[in-house]
């Protein structure tokens, strides 16, 4: 009797590897918006720094300044319209995206989501353990735990930008997935963690608000001045009830439809994301970071954050946690899954990617007002370890990709190669007959003008006063 025949090995998943033709037309697109949002909010943080090293008393007084209904109990401070109002657009935004992922793009499949949820949720665990083992052998405060564990995707597109670098799309989508999972866990954070007391009647005006928000979409009802008041009304029923108003713009973006059906373009939550992410990149992040990142850069100030335990644990987690817990979780979930990493690429530029996340600014601004809130002065000194913190992650991480460059820019040049002009890369043609025949009509058109220009040269060649 023959031996059974053994069953062929299952194909191991490639990290990194190529994305699909939407999936790499979304990126293309949504990474444009971040990448000049993240050059406003670099240009909004500088901004922020030098009024409130200059003039610290007008930098205060503004971002002091209050306004707005006080029945409503909304008459905030401008840095808290800032931090609650304008930071719910940004998290509106990072809810469509997220239901994106889930739906329609990475995330999707359980197994390829795998990889990029376990390297985000190290890159998170690694930094809140290496603050907590910092503040615990100094004596410090556990209780800014959270702050470095947020990547800030806008900061570190413009820190790309700056640099000049092409990363291969596999780099830029494994980067913006490890944003987009670490924003679903700070959303989570902020909610289970930093609310205090809970006012039962709002909540539960709020989550009305949600339930006809969700049955309206679902009834398919169109119209901006239906939405927006009803968002409006819900962020503020969030906001007097305790939680944090963020999780609103969160629970609304979650609720869109982010899956295409036949003969649509775009599903009504991206046609939202491209018409909400500009104002979201463009003007709502950057105002949050002119109002939050004005802290005093004295010498004593630049001092305490590297004698602190607090500050100390920031810069620390920043720096070496995110690089240790991102590079470590992936390679993890590629040493325990069938999974191996693209042949273009090494671990290298896993660990630059890794590295570059160590970017924290929006996100971590926010928690550190919120970890040590009614403390001005740790506060203070909070944003400065962030600020310090991200600037030697990039500065890092932009060593180590110049030190690729060269293969990075091969890489993306191959990937953006659009020999038959007609729109889309040929990598994603190689299986199309008609992509073929364009190119050997192109080819064979080449080909007809060098056999013309042969026989002008050979005729040129032919003459009496031709040289020998």
């Amino acid at each position: 009797m023959a031996a059974p025949t053994p069953a062929p090995p299952s194909p191991r998943r490639t990290l990194l590897g190529r994305l699909s033709l939407p999936e790499r037309n979304y990126l293309t697109e949504a990474l444009r918006t971040e990448t000049v949002g993240g050059m406003i909010l670099l240009v909004a943080a500088i901004a922020a720094l030098v009024w409130a090293n200059t003039f610290g008393a007008g930098y205060a007084s503004v971002s002091d300044f209050h306004f707005g209904p006080q029945a409503l109990g909304l008459n905030l401070s401008v840095e808290h319209w800032a931090a609650d109002g304008l930071l719910a657009i940004f998290f509106f935004v990072a809810g469509v995206e997220l239901k994106r992922e889930l739906v329609a793009g990475e995330l999707r499949d359980p197994k390829a989501a795998a990889l990029p949820v376990v390297a985000a949720l190290c890159g998170m665990a690694v930094p809140a353990v290496v603050y907590t083992l910092v503040n615990v052998v100094g004596g410090g405060s556990t209780g800014g735990w959270a702050v470095p564990t947020a990547t800030d995707i806008a900061f570190a597109l413009a820190v790309l930008a700056v640099i000049g670098t092409s990363l291969p799309n596999a780099l830029r989508a494994f980067l913006l997935t490890l944003a987009v999972v670490d924003d679903l866990f700070a959303i989570l954070i902020i909610a289970v963690f930093f609310t205090e007391k809970i006012d039962f009647l709002a909540l539960t005006g709020a989550f009305i608000g949600l339930a006809v928000f969700y049955l309206l979409l679902r009834r398919n009802v169109r119209g901006w001045y239906i939405y927006v008041p009803l968002a409006l009304v819900i962020w503020g029923l969030m906001y007097n009830s305790g939680v944090h108003a963020t999780i609103a713009g969160v629970a609304m973006g979650l609720m869109l439809r982010c899956t295409r059906r036949d003969g649509e373009t775009h599903s009504p939550g991206e046609h939202i994301e491209h018409l909400i992410r500009p104002l979201s990149a463009g003007l709502a992040v950057p105002l949050f970071a002119l109002f939050s990142a004005g802290v005093s850069l004295s010498g004593d100030a630049l001092a305490d954050v590297f004698t602190r335990p607090e500050t100390l644990g920031v810069v620390l987690g920043l720096v070496v946690g995110k690089t240790v817990g991102i590079f470590g979780g992936t390679w993890l979930a590629t040493r325990f899954t069938k999974a191996e990493l693209n042949k273009d690429l090494a671990w290298a530029d896993v660990f630059a990617v890794a590295s570059l996340a160590g970017i924290g600014f929006t996100v971590s601004l926010l928690i550190g007002e919120l970890a040590f809130a009614g403390d001005e002065g740790m506060i203070n000194e909070i944003k400065a370890a962030v600020l310090i913190g991200s600037l030697t992650a990039a500065v890092f991480s932009g060593v180590l990709i110049r030190l690729r460059v060269r293969r990075y820019r091969a890489l993306h040049d191959a990937e953006e190669l659009d020999e038959d002009e007609d729109g889309v890369p040929d990598i994603y043609e190689q299986g199309d007959p008609a992509y073929h025949l364009r190119m050997a009509a192109i080819h064979e058109r080449k080909a007809a003008e060098h056999r013309r220009l042969a026989q002008l040269a050979g005729a040129a060649s032919n003459e009496p006063d031709s040289p020998a």
